[in-house]
């Protein structure tokens, strides 16, 4: 392979986007269409609920499972937003973009949903962030 991607450098939305298209740039399949990406995106997500499940307790290890294969959630975490960023990139979706006008919509529509946190000055924390 001619790209390596580098390793322990923090990353923008921007930033992984652009390495992982240049990753999939190596290889003449290119982005996969968008119902194998989504089926993709399916099985991440069991995985990830799987490695939940038994780190939780909530799912006994069956005699021929290792605990550290089945409830590694940051892995399966990060193998799934590989997959989302490749779904977006494929859609040219901008993820910074999106989580920015993500998190307006939602910092509009449920300001007032939850219970705020008291702050020491018995201020509510939402309204010292805003």
């Amino acid at each position: 392979m001619n790209y390596k991607l580098p390793e322990d450098i923090p990353l923008t939305f921007a930033e992984a986007q652009a390495r992982v298209d240049r990753w999939i740039a190596q290889f003449e399949e290119g982005y996969f269409p968008s119902f194998v990406q989504l089926a993709r995106l399916s099985e991440e997500l069991g995985e990830l609920a799987r490695a939940v499940s038994y780190a939780e307790g909530a799912k006994k290890l069956k005699a021929s499972d290792k605990f550290e294969e089945v409830a590694n959630v940051e892995e399966e975490l990060g193998d799934l937003l590989l997959v989302l960023i490749c779904f977006a990139n494929g859609h040219h979706i901008a993820l910074d973009q999106l989580m920015h006008k993500t998190l307006q919509k939602i910092d509009a529509r449920d300001k007032t949903r939850w219970t705020p946190v008291k702050t020491e000055g018995g201020r509510d924390a939402h309204s010292e962030t805003t």
